[in-house]
């Protein structure tokens, strides 16, 4: 078997034109289906491909299972496998009228983890890579990766011929999304099982573009949206920028591409490998319109078995308030639809609640000066709107990133507290772990005699501020609305609140800034901060008012990020 080319005598199939369907002389497999893929455990497997029209197809497992398919008139087939507990040195046979075999085939625990450039950034590119980089040879930490496509129409496989499934080694980890290395070499550690990870992650999307138009398209803010590209991409048709011209362009790029790889060169540089052309204009053909990413990220891999999925976005959707209130609508829509579509294409046998675990936003921008930012402060938005998700849609969690970040970089460095705290949910709440899952959660608030008492869970073996000093991050209002800095306290599993400035208080918001992490935040004993939070609904901003945008802060060239200290994790 070519090692490359896993599928190379099953014909890979070669998008030379737009159309989305798919042509196979012989038997094929996408790319998701390699040597060295990890399968869900004690589970039924989707197993799929394509063929000529009416071929039969038997998929024979060295663990004794089988199943058989016909080819339908569109020469797509699929099986459905059933798999032992978890294990390595299986092997996987194809067979229509010519024969794939699959080797170094593990059985273990898989998940799937997607987002925007926070998500994809590399191990090699974060604080702790240089050091874990040359211990990372974990042959059972295995991880398929594909580069970032975009497509106007739903793909049935990665264009990216180079995407594989590679088991984790030193080079392999440099290179692989840091957040889901140290999420997976966790559950790796802890599990004693192999641990698969799909990452899919494109820079610079919004959620609308990682799910259907159909999910969407009755939502007046995503229909907005895409009048906004739509009038962009005319414009640009107007202006010679032709679908026609486009189809050319790609056509010819793709063609060295394929030509490059046949060839064997494989690499871009003496750092990146090569990767499949995308086309930007016209708009409607980019990487921002609604479904373009899903069509050829998501829905290639659909519905290859998971146990879960980690989902790091956001940022994309936080240039204004109303889009950053927004994400509290359009998130629970994505995760409804991946449950819903997974379980439907996987014959009923992927979970239909399978659980989802967010990353709320990092600080950014300059650290916090007022008692509580306003609606420029879009991400605090934003980690609002995550937070009533986390608490409202089932089966879901959210990792608190607050005491990351950088106060410029908009891809901060300091990764690993992110991943490991993805790891304790999926621990504690899918694999029944006795451990500390998440930091102090807000539960409700009482007012008495000028102070509020604020109610927590999650408060591990106690409560904490993050330095030795008083917390400082508590701001109160009275019914005027103004805000104030308040004196907060640790009392058991409360935290009580007060100012001299606010006699009788309405409300109290925690961290609620572009970047609080400089203040003195609020943790478990566990090393696990709480989420920033308001006790009120008062409205986040004025509909009517002028639109703010995000601030983007400037640094030059040279910049390099700062990490700052926080308590140590200690599970």
């Amino acid at each position: 078997m070519n090692e490359r080319f896993p599928h190379k005598i099953a014909g890979v199939m070669l998008l030379s034109s737009l159309a989305a369907g798919t042509a196979a002389a012989d038997v094929s497999l996408p790319q998701i289906f390699t040597d060295h893929m990890i399968l869900q455990q004690q589970s039924t497997n989707t197993i799929w491909g394509f063929a000529d029209a009416g071929e039969k197809v038997e998929v024979t497992a060295s663990w004794g299972e089988s199943a058989r398919a016909t080819a339908g008139d569109d020469g797509k087939w699929k099986v459905f496998l059933p798999t032992p507990e978890h294990g390595t040195g299986h092997s996987l046979k194809v067979q229509g009228n010519n024969l794939i075999e699959l080797s170094d085939v593990a059985i273990g625990e898989v998940w799937l983890c997607s987002g925007q450039s926070n998500m994809g950034w590399s191990l090699r590119s974060t604080f702790a890579g240089e050091t874990e980089m040359p211990l990372a040879n974990h042959p059972n930490l295995r991880i398929f990766k594909s580069q970032r496509e975009h497509w106007h129409e739903p793909l049935d496989q990665s264009r990216d011929r180079l995407a594989m499934w590679k088991p984790c080694t030193p080079e392999v980890a440099g290179f692989t999304s840091a957040v889901s290395y140290w999420f997976g070499k966790k559950l790796h550690q802890e599990l004693d099982v192999p641990v698969g990870i799909i990452v899919q992650a494109y820079a610079g999307t919004p959620i609308e573009a990682w799910m259907p138009w159909q999910v969407q398209e009755n939502d007046p803010r995503a229909q907005a949206h895409r009048a906004n590209y739509d009038a962009a991409a005319q414009r640009q048709i107007d202006s010679g920028d032709t679908r026609e011209k486009a189809k050319a362009v790609y056509d010819k790029q793709f063609a060295d591409y394929t030509a490059s790889i046949d060839s064997g060169n494989l690499m871009k540089n003496k750092v990146k490998q090569l990767a499949p052309p995308t086309i930007t204009r016209p708009a409607d053909w980019g990487h921002q319109y609604p479904s373009n990413v899903f069509n050829a990220m998501i829905n290639p891999v659909r519905p290859y078995g998971i146990r879960g999925m980690l989902w790091y976005q956001g940022e994309r959707n936080s240039k204004d308030a109303a889009q950053a209130v927004h994400y509290r609508v359009q998130l629970p829509r994505m995760i409804d639809y991946y449950r819903s579509s997974w379980h439907e294409l996987s014959g009923g046998h992927n979970d239909k609640d399978f659980p989802v675990y967010f990353t709320q936003l990092p600080s950014w921008n300059p650290a916090q000066t007022t008692p509580v930012e306003g609606p420029e402060a879009t991400w605090a938005i934003n980690r609002e709107a995550m937070r009533l998700v986390a608490e409202e849609c089932p089966n879901t969690g959210m990792s608190v990133a607050i005491d990351t970040g950088d106060e410029l970089a908009l891809h901060p460095k300091n990764k690993k507290p992110i991943g490991l705290r993805h790891a304790y949910l999926a621990l504690k709440r899918v694999y029944q772990k006795d451990i500390v899952d998440m930091g102090p959660r807000y539960v409700s608030a009482e007012i008495n005699d000028g102070k509020v008492t604020l109610k927590f869970d999650s408060v591990g073996s106690g409560m904490m501020a993050a330095r030795d000093e008083p917390l400082d991050s508590f701001a109160i209002a009275g019914e005027d609305k103004v805000w104030h800095w308040a004196q907060a306290k640790i009392v058991g599993d409360t935290v009580v609140v007060s100012s001299p400035q606010v006699s009788q208080p309405a409300a109290v918001r925690y961290a609620w800034a572009m970047n609080p992490s400089k203040r003195n935040l609020l943790y478990n004993r566990e090393g696990i901060p709480a989420s920033p939070f308001r006790t009120d609904d008062w409205p986040l901003y004025d509909p009517e008012a002028k639109v703010i945008t995000v601030n983007k802060p400037e640094k030059d060239q040279s910049y390099e990020c700062v990490d700052w200290p926080r308590p140590e994790m200690k599970q």
